[in-house]
Formats: structure tokens, sequence, C-alpha cells
């Protein structure tokens, strides 16, 4: 992960001083659980549990000889217990350690993740509601639509994060799981009461079946999950992006005082954090694909995985955050033009009417057919000739026929595009 990428906090999850630490927790808890068996002494884990330490540059030195991480750590920990280091590890596989620690490594990110989803989700709700009225074009094809407000584009990114956020804790509800249950998983060595207890010492779940690992369609689902929060992050820069077009100029990322947006041209303010957020987006479903050939391994087990896991594991999570954390700030800080959203929601002239004055036709009688012929004319003839769209329809014959000036009057008014807000709005945020 890039320097400037690091969320320290994340960083120290996943440092080597934290995961040799859930380790040692694992292998405490399998002792604890067998003593409680009698299996053990007692003695043993609370000389564990006293003098279970590590060095990691021991560790390390350890590992030079026998290229083997979890063998190396034992060692090291053995080194420091005396003669009860015999019982670390008895009856287990690396891979009861290092999947059960996962887990609970996962566990401890995933509470720092939700918690910044709860915060852009507070920002994006309060931005919705603050916006709710603020009539503004919507845009469909990249072509002027019909007036939408600025508070349901909030609302709909918000409500985007809601799915994601049920998404991300299915995913972490879906990888609490460990297991110790052996080389291939059938507890050769060790009863199912073992793991049971084990594991609930620790927090998690048993895996129903497991071979010398915890499926890894868990993991996927996990960074599926995460790739999904960042898909949402990407459609709300994306929108800023759009949005602070020179031509368009509705909204505006903020821009810090000193900040420069070209080393070339001085008048630039470019959307840099939403392009970057979007960017990033594209890493965060790279990691999806050996993810999904993680699932396929050589039998019970082979390595294929591992040297994957352990940069998409802490990469993906600390970017997320980082994700979040920047999209926060821009929603936050967030730069809305109210004249220039009036001003281009006025383009055409009330050409944005023109539904409503073709269902207004067909209700007078009119084959729908007819009744699109006669508006589109107009609405074609007013913006190819920048005549407003209102002038062209008061005087069109074929529409004035059928249509009174009171009428009219009615039909071209905006209030209609917000008499629902409300209630999207209440059946949005009694969901969130």
């Amino acid at each position: 992960m890039i320097e400037r990428y690091r969320i320290p906090g994340i960083e120290k999850i996943w440092s080597d001083e934290n995961k040799f630490q859930k380790w040692l927790d694992v292998e405490i808890a399998v002792m604890t659980a067998m003593a409680k068996k009698g299996l053990i002494p007692e003695k043993a884990v609370i000389e564990v549990k006293r003098k279970g330490k590590f060095q990691i540059e021991r560790i390390r030195e350890i590992e030079e000889t026998t290229n083997h991480d979890v063998i190396a750590f034992i060692t090291n920990v053995a080194e420091n217990v005396g003669k009860y280091g015999r019982y670390i590890h008895k009856g287990l596989t690396s891979s009861d350690v290092i999947d059960t620690a996962n887990a609970l490594l996962i566990m401890d990110v995933s509470k720092i993740i939700k918690k910044d989803i709860k915060k852009i989700k507070d920002i994006l709700k309060r931005q919705a509601l603050k916006y709710k009225d603020l009539l503004c074009i919507g845009r469909t094809h990249g072509q002027h639509a019909e007036p939408t407000t600025l508070g349901l584009k909030f609302l709909s990114f918000y409500s985007e994060m809601l799915r994601a956020e049920e998404t991300f804790n299915e995913a972490v509800e879906n990888v609490k799981y460990g297991k110790i249950s052996g080389a291939v998983g059938n507890f050769a060595h060790l009863s199912p009461a073992i793991e049971k207890i084990a594991l609930r010492e620790l927090g998690l779940k048993p895996e129903p079946v497991s071979t010398q690992i915890v499926p890894r369609d868990r993991y996927l689902r996990y960074l599926f999950a995460i790739a999904v929060i960042g898909a949402a992050l990407e459609r709300a820069a994306m929108g800023v992006r759009h949005l602070s077009r020179t031509e368009i100029g509705e909204i505006q990322e903020p821009f810090a005082r000193g900040q420069k947006g070209s080393s070339a041209m001085p008048h630039k303010k470019n959307p840099i954090i939403c392009e970057r957020i979007c960017g990033m987006a594209r890493l965060l479903r790279g990691y999806i694909v050996p993810a999904f050939e993680n699932v396929s391994l050589w039998d019970e087990r082979d390595i294929s995985h591992s040297s994957i896991e352990r940069i998409i594991l802490p990469d993906s999570t600390q970017l997320i955050v980082y994700m979040m954390r920047k999209m926060e700030y821009v929603f936050d800080k967030i730069v809305v033009n109210e004249d220039r959203i009036k001003e281009n929601l006025n383009f055409g002239g009330g050409v944005i009417f023109s539904q409503d004055i073709l269902i207004a036709l067909v209700d007078k009688g009119l084959s729908r057919d007819e009744a699109y012929n006669i508006v589109q004319k107009s609405a074609h003839y007013a913006l190819e000739h920048k005549i407003p769209f209102t002038e062209i329809i008061n005087k069109n014959k074929d529409i004035k026929k059928y249509l009174s000036n009171k009428e009219l009057g009615k039909i071209l008014s905006p209030i209609r595009y917000k008499k629902h807000v409300d209630y999207i709005f209440r059946r949005t945020l009694k969901g969130g």
C-alpha cells in the first residue's frame, strides 16, 4: 500500500506484531479447551499465558532456516515458555491458526469499515434533507430530461450506501468462521468439542466442512462486499465529476485554500478527489479476480492463495476506508451553485415540460403518436432556434386547439416534480 493511502488504525491491525498476537490468541484458546477436557495440564495454559511472548526479529531469524513462518513462530514462543512449550500447537496444522486468526483480524478491521459507512451515510442523509426541495434538471443519456431535486440525487447515493452496508454486514457474518480441525479437516488429532470451546472463546463459529483451510468463497464474498462499497462511492464520485463540468457547474468538490488545479492553467478547479475515487474503485474490483481464483485449490489445500491474501486483504480494507474518508470530506464540504442549477433548469425555455403537454393532448383525445409528433416538432424547433419552448407552444395552433391558456399555465409548472419527493424520502429513510 502506497504510504499516502495508509490508514494507521488498519495498518496496525494487519501488522506482523498484531498478526502474531492473534496467532498466539488462537494457540492459547485451543490449549484452554484442551485443558478443560483434561488433555493437557492447566499449568501449561497458565505458563503460556504468562510467558508466551514472541520477538519478530527472532521469528524472522528462525524462518531463514525453516522457511515456514508458523513453525518459526511456534519455536520462538516455545523458547520463551520453557518445558510447557511442548503443548503449543498440539494436534494443529498451520491453517488452523492462520485461518482462525485471519477471521479475528477481519472482524477487527470490519469494525472500522462499519464506522466509516455510518459516517458517510450520515453526511449523505444530511445533504439529502438540506436540498430535498431544490429543483434541478434531471439527465438521461447525458441529455436534459425532466426536473428532479438535488436532494433526491443525494438520497439515491445514500440509499445505495444502505444496500452496500447490508451486503458488507452479511459478508462479515459469513467470514466469522474459524477451524480447529487438523491437517485435512477431519479432527484426526483433536475432537470437535475442542474446536467448539476454542472458537467460542474467540467469538467465532466453526466451519461446518473444512479441509485444511476455511473455504475461500467466504473471503471472496468479503472482498466482493468491499468492492460493492467502492462501486457506490464511484457512482457518487462520478455524479460530482459530471455536475462539476464547466458547462454544467452545478456542484463542485471542495477546493482548499492554496490548492492548485493545474500546473499550466491557473483557472482550473479539477475534481481530483472524485477522479481518484473512480480509479481506486477499479482496483478494488481487480482484487475480486484473484479472490475468485483462490476458491479452487488442489485437493484439501495448496498454498497458492496465501501470498495473494497477504496483499489483497490489507490493501482492500485500507483502500476502502481511505476512499470513504475522502468522500466524507467531499460531501461534507460540497459546493452547490444554486444559481447555475436554476439557469440549467430553465435551459430551453420550458422544454422540460414536453411530456406534460404530450399527456394533456392524449387526455384531450389525440392518439399518442399524433400528440408526440406535435410536441416533438415544437421542442426541436425551440432548441434549434434558441426560442423558449413555452413561446412556441403558446403560438402552436395544433396545441391551442385543445389546451387553453389556463390549462397550459397549470401544465407548465414544475410543482408536479416535487409532489412525491416527501414520500420517496419517507420510504427511504424508514429503511435506514
